[in-house]
């Protein structure tokens, strides 16, 4: 996924229109009352002949935004600093020490108010990232140009990187400036208008539809974006996208592109997501989210046949905080949480988005599916923590650990992995608490389904089909109930070193 730094132009119904008629094919006749037939549907009046006077009337609210920084860029890019060629280039290369130079990067933003709140991606204005060898420094100035090629130096009013949404000002009066739109009404195939910076090119101004809505791109836990077909480039980020009415729906902040340029499927923050961020930050406070306080992981096919559930329906957790939300209300590990406050919890409609939205203190029931069976419980959501409390309680990343010391083994117990008892040793080579409780991978058959999910030696197994296991023969009693029960795959709660556990599906072997 690639951003597309840039500014989005508005599309305009305007005065002439052009009614499109749908017509049969010859000698069909219309199925009026036929069960299950899609009837024929007439299309809104008021598609636009032109954009032109659409175009003219929102161009002048859109703006280029431009920053500089200084980086640092090795003299010998292909041996970076540190290394024993270091040296060698001094000796006889005149010097390898870093040299620094300024850089700029490009993108769009659109203009709020006539005293000069602009609105960007956070990306836009938080400086590109150097290359092999090189360190970048925070981002030294912000210019925003108008499109009558007037330049302002803009001071940054706040920002938001989990919406990658920012705020800027700039001291100027009397200027033009565009409204958000309510884009809960926008639908697929819908008209809309971008322009933008593409390239550095500035003004430019494409048109298309909206091509689907409540995308996941895997670019943020918030992910919920506008979908279209207009054309989106690098340069045009930050920049608005418009209805036929002139208002903003959405802001164009990423692009899918195997060559890096447009290959029609470019992705916008919807307005309904945006407005509320960027009134936050005007008012000059921070934004606020709700929270529960769980880990949690989507619904894969693999872990929705172990528990016998329908895919993408829910997510299950895997962590719960201690003392958050979710722990008062009684939620607990392996539950999958099917549903908030009404709404369904699906790939498009997030646990983290549903949360999110929700104001802090609600009381708010959450429907839950635990060991087959539905619940309901209430919790009062909370407020979000910074990311860095939030990384600082979850640990890092899993890290590779060192293989148990014991030859103990166990039955391959139809998982393709051989297991062996936590021992307090063994848990302090694993660098885990010695109350852990598991057993512990000893060897992965490299051809099992174990070792495609990325199951290696030295991961620890806490609970098979959410029932804990301590001894490598309650894991392997664990599979035999799961084949008894007619099912190919289990349910491991799996934990790497210190990292809490995360829920693996994996398809049973066939020698079981």
């Amino acid at each position: 996924m690639r951003y597309a730094y840039g500014i989005t132009a508005a599309l305009l119904a305007g005065g002439a229109a052009a009614t499109l008629a749908l017509q049969q094919p010859v000698g069909a006749q219309a199925p009026q009352n036929q069960p299950g037939a899609i009837s024929a549907a007439t299309p809104r009046p008021g598609a636009p002949m032109s954009f032109a006077d659409l175009a003219t009337r929102l161009q002048p609210a859109v703006v280029n935004i431009s920053t500089t920084q200084k980086i640092q860029v090795n003299r010998f890019p292909g041996f970076p600093s540190g290394t024993p060629f270091d040296e060698f280039f001094r000796q006889f290369g005149g010097g390898g020490e870093p040299v620094t130079r300024e850089a700029t990067s490009l993108g769009s933003g659109f203009i709020i108010s006539p005293d000069g709140y602009v609105v960007t991606n956070n990306h836009v204005i938080s400086g590109g990232q150097p290359g092999p060898g090189g360190a970048a420094s925070p981002v030294e100035s912000i210019t925003v140009t108008l499109a009558d090629r007037k330049e302002y130096k803009a001071r940054i009013v706040g920002r938001d990187p989990l919406s990658d949404l920012a705020l800027l000002k700039i001291d100027a009066k009397d200027l033009p400036f565009v409204r958000f739109g309510d884009s809960t009404n926008t639908r697929v195939g819908d008209w809309v208008v971008a322009i933008g910076n593409p390239f550095g090119l500035g003004g430019t101004v494409t048109a298309g539809i909206v091509s689907a809505l409540h995308r996941n791109i895997g670019a943020g836990a918030y992910d919920r974006y506008i979908q279209t077909d207009a054309s989106i480039n690098q340069g045009n980020s930050g920049g608005p996208m418009f209805d036929l009415s002139g208002n903003v729906i959405g802001i164009n902040t990423a692009i899918y592109s195997p060559t890096g340029g447009n290959v029609g499927i470019g992705f916008a923050i919807p307005a309904e997501q945006a407005k509320p961020v960027i009134d936050a930050l005007r008012s000059g406070g921070s934004v606020k989210r709700g929270y529960l306080g769980v880990g949690i992981q989507p619904m894969t096919e693999d872990i929705a046949a172990s528990l016998g559930l329908q895919k993408d329906r829910g997510e299950i957790v895997a962590r719960v905080e201690p003392g958050e939300a979710a722990a008062r209300a009684g939620i607990r590990q392996g539950d999958v949480i099917v549903k908030v406050n009404g709404q369904e919890v699906t790939p498009e409609n997030t646990l983290s988005y549903l949360v999110a939205n929700l104001p802090i203190g609600t009381r708010v029931p959450i429907e839950l599916i635990r060991n087959g069976k539905r619940m309901t419980v209430t919790a009062v959501v909370g407020e979000r923590p910074s990311e860095q409390k939030l990384a600082e309680s979850l640990g890092g990343d899993f890290s590779e650990e060192g293989a148990p010391a014991d030859n103990e083994q166990a039955a391959q117990a139809g998982l393709g992995i051989s297991l062996q008892t936590l021992t307090p040793q063994i848990a302090s080579q694993l660098r885990v608490p010695e109350t852990t409780k598991g057993v512990v991978i000893a060897a992965v058959n490299p051809s099992s389904d174990a070792a495609q999910k990325g199951l290696q030696r030295g991961d620890i197994i806490l609970s098979v089909n959410q029932q804990p296991v301590t001894t490598p023969q309650e894991a392997a009693k664990a599979v035999a109930a799961t084949r008894q029960a007619g099912r190919d795959s289990v349910l491991l709660l799996v934990q790497r070193g210190p990292t809490p556990g995360r829920y693996v599906g994996v398809q049973l072997s066939n020698g079981g």
